[in-house]
C-alpha cells in the first residue's frame, strides 16, 4: 500500500487498519483532544517496521517525538506525510465540525417535525456540546455500548434526546420513528430502549443524581482495584446540566428560556454561585453556539481539576439558527413548522433533504467504529495482564461487572427462632446488611444523614462523603423501576409506630403507592427471618428495585416465619384448620402480623379454625402459581381480615368483596405509639371483632 496516496485525515484511519497497520497502544485519530496520551503506529512489515510516537492534542498542536525515517515504497516518509497533515489549515477542521454540528441540529429538527412532537430548541442550541463530547472527547465503542471502561454520558436535560443518537444508531431508521410505538428513540432517554443511553432520565434532577452515582462508582472501583502499574478503572462521567469526584463534569445549558418565557420571571438564583458554594469548580463558556474552541478549552481545564467536580456553564441560544423562533419559548416544546424549518435551512445554509447525513460527515463519524474497537481491544489487553498479576482482584471485579453472585452467599443471612430477642426490623436490617457486605463485593449503600437512625451503616467500611443533602426519593425509585436497576431501598419508620413525631413522620400512604409502581418489589417484613428473606430476594432480583419498609419499634421473632416463605410473597405462618377450610383467614404485614397472630389465638380459644397469613410482598405472591395461591387463600374462604397500619387502598383485591380491611385512611397523630394504635383501632380486639362478623 502506498501511504502517500492516502490523504491522512480522520476519516482514513480506518483505512490504515484495514490495510494491515497495527496498533501497539491506541490506534486513534490525532484529530481530537481526547488522545492526549501517547499513541503508537506500526506500519505493515513489508513497507516499514519503525514505530511512530506522537504526543497529540488538538489539530496544530501535535508533535512528532520519535518516528521512522524509512521510505514508504520509495516515495515518501510516513513521518513527513503525517506532519504534512498536522500542518493543514485549521479551516478544514472548523468547516467539518460546523457541518457535523448542523447535521445534529437538522436531524433533531426533522425528527421532531415528522413526529409533530418534541423539543427542537434545546438540541439546536446544544449540538456543539454534543458533537465535541461524542466526536472528540469521550472514549466509547459504538458497536459495544456496554464496554466497561467507557466514558459515561448522562442526559439530564432529557428533552435533548436526539444529540447522541447519530453516534449509536442509524439516523435514517431510528430518528424517523422518534416518539413512535416500539421505536428505539422514545421522547426521553430510556436505557433499555436506545443503545448508548446510560440511564433513564426525564423527571427533574434524576440525571444529575444518576451521574453522581456513576462518578462515585468509578471513584470507588478505581480506589479498590487500580494498581500502580495498571489503571483498569479510568473513565469520566459527563452530563449536560462531591467531594473528590474530579471525573464528574456537568454541562449547564444556560439558555435563559423556559416553556413560559424568559427564566427571569420565575428563576433568579445564580447557578454557578450556588454550585461554587457546594464545592464545585466553575467554568463559563460564553459562546456555546459556535465557540468550539471555547468548549474544548473548558473541557481541557475541567480534566485538570481532580479534587472536585466541575460545572461548565454554557451560554447557548435555544433554537439556534431559527430566524423567527430562536431565543423564544415557542421553540421549547413544539415542532418548528414547515415554513420555519425551510427558513432555518436557508439561514444555516443547509441544502439537504430531511434526515440526510452528508457523506463527509458520515465518513468522519464512522471512524469511531474503528477507534472504539481499538480502545476496547487496548482495555481488554490491559485487563488480561491485570488478571495474570492480580487473579483475586480481577475475579472479584468481573463478578461486579457481570452481576454474578458468589457461590453460597445466601448462607451469610442470619436466621431467628421465637426465642431470639425482640428487635426493630430496622436493626435486623442492619444485621443483614453487614452480613451481606462481607460476601457481596458490589454492595454499596448509604443514607441521607440518617444512617444512625435508618440503621444502614456498613461497619466494615467508611463513608464516601459527608453532609449529603436529603432529597425526595420517590422519583428516583420510579426511574430505577423503569430502568430495571436492582436498587435496594431501605425505608424505616414505616407507620404510626413513630408515635410522638406525629403525622408528618407517619407515612400511612407510602406502602400503597410503592405497591402501585410497576416493576418494584415491596417488602414489609415482620421479624428477623422475614427481613433476611427480603434481602435474599432483593439481592437475586438485579432488574427490579426492592423496597424494605421497616419498623422503628421492637418486634418479636414470630413462630412460623421463614426466609423460604418470603420468597413466595405470602404464606401461612399458623393454621389450626383441616382440609384447607379455615373459618377465617387473618392477613397481616410487618408489625401488624404479630397483632394478627394474637387475634388468632383469641379466636382459637373460642373453637374457631383460623389461618394466619403473612403477606410480606404482594408482587411475589401475584407471581406464584394458581395452585399455590389457592393453598394460601382458598377461593371458598371469603371470611378474610387484613390488618396493616397504613392505607387500606388496594387491600380489596386480597380480602375480596366479603372481607374486611383494618388500617388507617387518614393522617396519623402525635402520641405514644400504643395510644395511637388503640385510637385508630389497629388492635387484636378489632381483628377479633371483624372476624366474628364474617364467620
Amino acid at each position: 500500500m502506498d501511504v502517500s496516496s492516502l490523504p491522512i485525515s480522520p476519516s482514513h484511519w480506518g483505512k490504515l487498519i484495514s490495510a494491515g497497520y497495527s496498533s501497539l497502544s491506541s490506534l486513534s485519530s490525532p484529530f481530537s483532544p481526547r488522545f492526549s496520551r501517547l499513541y503508537y503506529l506500526k506500519i505493515s512489515e513489508n513497507e516499514a517496521v519503525e514505530i511512530l510516537k506522537v504526543a497529540s492534542g488538538r489539530s496544530g498542536q501535535h508533535k512528532i517525538e520519535s518516528g521512522s525515517r524509512a521510505i514508504v515504497n520509495g516515495k515518501i516518509s510516513f513521518q513527513a506525510e503525517l506532519l504534512n497533515w498536522l500542518t493543514l489549515e485549521k479551516t478544514t477542521e472548523t468547516e467539518l465540525v460546523e457541518k457535523s454540528v448542523n447535521t445534529i441540529r437538522f436531524l433533531s429538527i426533522d425528527a421532531v417535525e415528522k413526529a409533530n412532537s418534541g423539543h427542537p430548541g434545546l438540541p439546536m442550541g446544544c449540538a456543539p456540546m454534543g458533537h465535541i463530547l461524542y466526536d472528540e472527547v469521550m472514549r466509547y465503542n459504538p458497536k459495544n455500548p456496554y464496554l466497561f471502561n467507557r466514558d459515561r454520558f448522562v442526559l439530564s436535560a432529557a428533552t435533548d434526546a436526539c444529540c447522541s443518537t447519530p453516534f449509536f444508531t442509524s439516523p435514517e431508521d431510528d430518528l424517523k420513528n422518534f416518539r413512535q410505538w416500539e421505536s428505539r428513540t422514545p421522547g426521553h432517554p430510556e436505557n433499555f430502549e436506545t443503545p448508548g443511553v446510560e440511564v433513564t432520565t426525564g423527571p427533574l434532577g434524576q440525571g444529575i443524581a444518576n451521574a453522581v452515582g456513576l462518578a462515585l462508582a468509578e471513584k470507588h472501583l478505581a480506589a479498590r482495584y487500580n494498581k500502580p502499574d495498571n489503571k483498569i478503572v479510568d473513565h469520566y462521567t459527563r452530563l449536560p446540566c462531591w467531594s473528590g469526584l474530579g471525573k464528574l463534569i456537568a454541562f449547564y445549558d444556560n439558555n435563559h428560556i423556559s416553556i413560559d418565557g424568559d427564566t427571569e420571571i420565575a428563576f433568579t438564583e445564580s447557578v454557578d454561585t450556588r454550585f461554587e458554594g457546594l464545592g464545585w469548580h466553575i467554568i463559563w463558556v460564553k459562546n456555546g453556539n459556535t465557540g468550539y474552541d471555547e468548549i474544548r478549552a473548558a473541557i481541557k481545564e475541567a480534566k485538570t481539576v481532580t479534587d472536585k467536580p466541575t460545572l461548565i456553564k454554557v451560554t447557548t441560544t435555544i433554537g439556534f439558527g431559527s430566524p423567527n423562533k430562536a431565543n423564544s419559548y415557542s421553540v421549547h416544546g413544539s415542532a418548528l413548522g414547515a415554513k420555519e424549518v425551510e427558513a432555518t435551512r436557508q439561514n444555516l445554509g443547509w441544502p439537504y433533504e430531511p434526515f440526510h447525513v452528508p457523506e463527509d460527515v458520515k465518513s468522519h463519524w464512522s471512524r469511531h467504529t474503528h477507534e472504539g474497537a481499538a480502545f476496547e481491544a487496548e482495555w481488554n489487553a490491559m485487563f488480561a495482564e491485570y488478571e495474570k498479576k492480580y487473579p483475586e482482584e480481577s475475579a472479584e471485579l468481573k463478578s461486579i461487572i457481570t452481576g454474578a453472585l458468589p457461590a453460597g452467599w445466601e448462607k451469610a443471612l442470619p436466621t431467628y427462632t421465637p426465642e431470639s430477642p425482640a428487635d426493630a426490623t430496622r436493626n435486623l436490617s442492619q444485621t443483614n446488611l453487614n452480613a451481606l457486605a462481607k460476601v457481596l463485593p458490589g454492595l454499596i449503600g448509604g443514607s441521607a444523614d440518617l444512617a444512625s437512625s435508618n440503621m444502614t451503616l456498613l461497619k466494615m467500611f467508611g463513608d464516601f462523603q459527608k453532609n449529603t443533602p436529603e432529597e425526595p426519593v420517590t422519583a428516583s425509585m420510579r426511574i430505577s423501576a423503569l430502568s430495571e436497576a436492582g436498587v435496594i431501598y431501605v425505608m424505616t419508620h414505616d407507620s404510626i409506630g413513630l408515635g410522638e413525631d406525629g403525622p408528618t413522620h407517619q407515612p400511612i400512604e407510602h406502602l400503597a403507592s410503592f405497591r402501585a409502581m410497576p416493576n418494584i418489589l415491596m417488602f414489609r417484613p415482620a421479624d428477623g427471618n422475614e427481613t433476611a428473606g427480603a434481602y435474599k430476594v432483593a439481592v437475586l432480583n438485579r432488574k427490579r428495585p426492592s423496597v424494605l419498609a421497616l419498623s422503628r419499634q421492637k418486634l418479636p421473632q414470630l413462630p412460623g416465619t421463614s426466609i423460604e416463605g418470603v420468597e413466595k410473597g405470602g404464606y401461612t405462618i399458623s393454621d389450626n384448620s383441616s382440609g384447607n377450610k379455615p373459618d377465617v383467614i387473618l392477613i397481616g404485614t410487618g408489625s401488624e402480623l404479630e397483632i394478627a397472630a394474637e387475634a388468632a389465638d383469641e379466636l382459637r380459644k373460642e373453637g374457631k379454625a383460623v389461618r394466619v397469613v403473612s403477606f410480606v410482598s404482594w408482587e411475589l405472591f401475584d407471581e406464584q402459581s394458581a395452585e399455590y395461591k389457592e393453598s394460601v387463600l382458598p377461593a371458598a374462604v371469603t371470611a378474610r381480615v387484613s390488618i396493616e397500619a397504613g392505607s387500606t387502598f388496594g387491600w380489596g383485591k386480597i380480602v375480596g368483596s366479603s372481607g374486611k380491611s383494618i388500617g388507617i385512611d387518614w393522617f396519623g397523630a402525635s402520641a405514644p405509639a400504643g395510644k395511637i394504635y388503640k385510637e385508630f383501632g389497629i388492635t387484636a380486639e378489632a381483628v377479633v371483632a371483624a372476624a366474628k362478623e364474617l364467620i
